[in-house]
């Protein structure tokens, strides 16, 4: 006699349609509920799979092209990234023989500002275009309520954020029952030392060109940061109503006296508002185009840099630099990915050696047991 099976059977311990006193189900003409899986190749896990067998065949030739690839790349990587020239200043002035030790106590508003001049000597020539950085150190950018505090929609030029800045701002939303324009923390902490060089021979002093433009990035500059709109381009009437951070020692619209570079699409405030990740951190300050192929951009010599020293870091115990570097197809100067390259593979190929020596030795070894009766 066929028995039919139920998954009811399974779930509770009964036979379908009976009740739990053995007597039949009364009705008995409901469907009966189960919890089976459907009949499918996906959820009766039927699907075709690949599941790879790592032998001595595949897995050395692995290691070993692994070893041969990011060995090379790591060597080129690492001479493309030794060949860039770069050189440094730190010019905090903490010590005591530093020309700039005068400055060190500097404030937002020191009247008239602290200048100092530092003197060096480029032992190599930077053939190519020179890009000028100032670094600071010991400054967390990427604390949380720093990075928020700022006004997109206001710095994007919308005219009700311009007098009405976001709660994100605080306390650098108002000053004086007047909005500030930019607002927020960021805005307000905006590098403000201007850096100066000048290439030193016979005594006599020539002052290197540094462009301003073209140091931001290009949607910054036309996406994310404009203007606020209005009859004509007068930047001083745009801006009516607002005043300065707190910080500054001049309102946005007068950080620089070309149209094209001042108020919110100044590209020094465009590249100070790109906060860093690391509290040690770079930021592009000017460029120097090299302007003949036969002459390099610096030449190997002695220079002097012209500070305005108005940014205080002593505080904070940070420290600022200015860095001269030439860049390659790779960026700035970075070693590390060299070397990281490098060692991946040097510990793949070692690995593979070694593991070929076992193979080698034990591979053939017969490991059948005999299983005793």
């Amino acid at each position: 006699m066929a028995v039919n099976y139920s998954a009811k059977e399974e779930a509770d311990g009964h036979p379908a349609g009976a009740g739990p006193g053995g007597g039949a189900a009364a009705g008995g003409g409901g469907a009966v509920k189960t919890r089976k899986p459907d009949n499918t190749a996906f959820k009766q896990q039927r699907l075709p799979a690949w599941q790879p067998i790592l032998t001595a065949g595949t897995v050395l030739p692995a290691f070993f092209i692994i070893g041969l690839i990011f060995i090379p790349i790591g060597i080129g990587i690492f001479v493309t990234s030794n060949n860039i020239r770069e050189y440094e200043i730190d010019y905090t002035g903490i010590e005591p023989s530093s020309p700039c030790n005068k400055c060190l106590n500097v404030s937002w508003d020191s009247t008239p500002p602290c200048t100092c001049t530092i003197n060096f000597t480029l032992e190599h020539s930077f053939e190519s275009n020179v890009f000028m950085y100032y670094g600071l150190s010991n400054f967390y950018q990427n604390h949380r309520r720093y990075v928020k505090s700022r006004d997109d929609s206001q710095l994007n030029g919308d005219n009700s954020s311009l007098l009405n800045p976001s709660k994100e701002c605080e306390p650098y939303r108002t000053n004086e029952d007047k909005p500030i324009a930019p607002c927020g923390a960021i805005a307000n902490s905006m590098f403000n030392d201007t850096l100066e060089l000048y290439h030193v021979e016979n005594d006599t002093r020539t002052a290197i060109t540094l462009i301003k433009k073209g140091i931001a990035w290009w949607t910054d500059k036309n996406v994310k940061f404009r203007n606020p709109t209005g009859d004509g381009n007068n930047l001083t009437a745009l801006f009516q109503g607002t005043t300065k951070p707190v910080n500054w020692p001049k309102p946005v619209y007068m950080l620089d006296s070309e149209p094209d570079n001042n108020g919110f699409i100044n590209e020094d405030f465009i590249v100070w508002m790109r906060t860093a990740a690391l509290p040690t951190f770079r930021k592009l300050y000017r460029l120097i185009e090299r302007k003949s192929n036969l002459q390099p951009t610096l030449q190997a010599g002695k220079y002097s840099l012209d500070i305005t020293y108005n940014y205080p870091v002593h505080s904070f115990d940070g420290r600022k630099r200015m860095i001269l570097s030439t860049i390659s197809w790779m960026g700035g100067k970075n070693p590390f990915l060299g070397i990281a390259y490098i060692t991946v593979g040097s510990i793949c190929f070692f690995l593979g050696v070694v593991l070929l020596i076992i193979h080698h030795k034990y591979g053939n070894r017969n490991t059948s047991a005999d299983i005793p009766n």
